[in-house]
């Protein structure tokens, strides 16, 4: 029997189960392999330690960072049908001025990080959305808040995963000729033993202009624990003085112009030391209030400009701002014990900077304090006001059979107008700037241009596992191009890349390698995607190469605060 012909799924309440794709990590790369390979025939299982999906854009709180030309030119169809479902949600259910809803380029928040800032549980409910009806007829069956605690590995091939209940405890052995690990950290990397990198590669390695001179696994991003402010007037809810609010009060970092908790910062392309307040005038006045000076309007996601006047409550702001970029432990390649201290300090640098905003910023119009913000947990799904979980930049990187460098996609490496590289296995596009955030290693931002880029299937194969491939922020990149590839749309292009390769592996009962190597199984994927999935495997020869006229002005394009 081929081994991409398997038995129909056992039941529930057994503790095995098997599909034709095996998807642990409900990120937007997860639910993207899912939904494309369900769509196209295959049985999926999905996991997600969350109850929610989307990861970054989700669990996460962090709206989507996309491309300039992500209205003309969309990544894919699905990508597109996503973006257009979060509007007719808002469409359907908000209380939306006539102009709002009749705009078809609604931007819920009219945050200017993005064309489509809006609450992170709308974007939770639009995904469910999506898989719902794969769900009914069983196609795809979602294991929610189960987290992978084993990989069973034979020679070059993970025979199975199994997952925990968080709830329940119990666990479940999955198997699949196709094991897909779209988990925030790669965690079935390391569960598997699958040769794998860390933090930064030493310039030696590459030739990449912008890594350090000796590779150090600990030099990784700064993480984020993400929160929602609301500008409420009449309210009073201050956050209690959290246990570290001292130590972030008055530490201040060597690369850093003065202690987190302050409007200071430095400018992530220039590093020139600025000032920018979270509000550009008398936030009584919203009406009036600028975008561009403060940050408020950068990841605005409830903009009252939008809702009809007599709708109640205020404008909601997501906060992921350089005063609460965590950099003083990473999170992999340490201790569980360090990991959970890492995590447990990034909140408390979030609660700290919330509490001094509420009592002890400087007011733009006089005075300290801003007690009329108060934490909005409810449009994050939590209680405590913070994101779900903690704000991930990076990740476990496979080896891979082929790796994207600086050298492929920077503007500075390849020359001004040269464009990115072209790849023979392209599987997709994406775009934003090579954008890394102060590290735990003590390094300032690494924010250069590139151009747009192509997604090579080569990265997304490792070298010494047959059957397990990566989507999401673990494809074969290096930590420097790592600061491109890992935004919202790039990850949503790898997920439906890994679900439309594992439809042609079912076809023809073969491994991803044989894709990438045989022409006509490449040229069968790329079709699959192009044509079938309307998938943008390459970018207007304008685009790609950057060329003035093309490069036109957009949300997130300079004015950035964080990422």
């Amino acid at each position: 029997m081929s081994p991409y012909t398997q038995s129909e799924s056992l039941p529930s309440s057994t503790s095995e189960r098997s599909a034709d794709l095996v998807v642990i990590g409900g990120g937007l790369g997860g639910v993207a392999a899912a939904l494309t390979a369900a769509r196209l025939g295959r049985r999926v299982i999905l996991t997600e330690a969350d109850s929610w999906l989307g990861g970054q854009l989700t669990v996460q709180g962090v709206p989507p960072d996309e491309a300039r030309w992500v209205e003309s030119h969309p990544p894919s169809a699905s990508y597109a049908e996503f973006r257009e479902n979060v509007r007719e949600h808002y469409r359907q259910h908000f209380p939306l001025t006539e102009e709002a809803k009749t705009d078809p380029q609604l931007n819920p928040g009219a945050g200017f990080v993005s064309r489509l800032c809006h609450e992170p549980r709308i974007g939770a409910t639009v995904l469910e959305q999506m898989i719902s009806p794969l769900l009914s007829s069983g196609r795809l069956q979602w294991l929610r808040e189960h987290e992978p605690v084993a990989v069973d590995r034979v020679g070059n091939r993970v025979t199975a995963v199994t997952v925990r209940d968080l709830r329940t405890d119990v666990q479940v052995r999955l198997s699949a000729p196709l094991i897909v690990d779209a988990t925030e950290l790669g965690d079935l990397l390391e569960l598997g033993d699958v040769e794998h990198v860390i933090g930064a590669e030493a310039h030696s390695e590459f030739g990449e202009l912008h890594a350090p001179e000796q590779a150090d696994p600990l030099d990784q991003q700064a993480v984020t624990w993400c929160c929602a402010l609301e500008w409420a007037p009449g309210h009073d809810e201050l956050v209690p003085k959290p246990e570290l609010y001292d130590r972030f009060a008055t530490v201040v970092p060597d690369f850093w112009p003065g202690p987190q908790l302050s409007f200071d910062d430095v400018h992530p392309i220039t590093l020139e030391n600025r000032t920018r307040p979270v509000f550009d005038g008398d936030p009584a006045d919203m009406e009036r209030l600028g975008g561009a000076a403060d940050m408020w309007h950068f990841r605005r996601i409830r903009s009252r400009g939008h809702l009809l006047p007599e709708t109640p409550g205020g404008e909601i702001t997501l906060v992921n701002w350089p005063q609460v970029d965590y950099w003083d432990r990473p999170l992999l390649g340490v201790s569980e014990q360090d990991r959970d201290l890492a995590e447990y300090e990034s909140r408390q640098l979030t609660l700290s900077f919330v509490h001094w905003l509420q009592t002890a910023a400087p007011r733009t119009e006089g005075g300290v304090g801003y007690p009329e913000l108060r934490l909005r947990g409810d449009v994050l799904g939590t209680t405590d006001g913070l994101a779900r979980e903690v704000y991930i930049r990076e990740a476990r990187r496979i080896k891979p059979i082929f790796t994207v460098t600086e050298g492929h996609i920077g503007r500075e490496m390849r020359g001004e107008f040269e464009g990115s590289e072209l790849f023979e296995d392209t599987v997709g596009t994406g775009h934003y700037r090579i954008d890394l955030h102060p590290s735990t290693a003590g390094r300032n931002y690494i924010d250069i241009d590139c151009f747009p880029f192509q997604i090579p299937l080569g990265a997304l194969i490792a070298r010494d596992v047959a059957n397990l491939v990566p989507a999401n922020k673990n494809i074969g990149t290096t930590h420097i191009t790592n600061g491109a590839y890992r935004l919202h749309p790039v990850e949503w292009s790898i997920g439906e890349a890994v679900g439309a390769l594992a439809e042609i592996c079912h076809r023809h009962d073969v491994d991803p390698v044989d894709v990438r190597s045989r022409a006509e199984l490449l040229s069968e994927l790329q079709n699959l995607l192009r044509a079938d999935l309307g998938v943008q495997l390459e970018w207007p020869e304008q685009i790609r190469r950057r060329l003035p006229e093309s490069d036109i002005a957009g949300p997130g394009s300079r004015q950035r605060v964080a990422r």
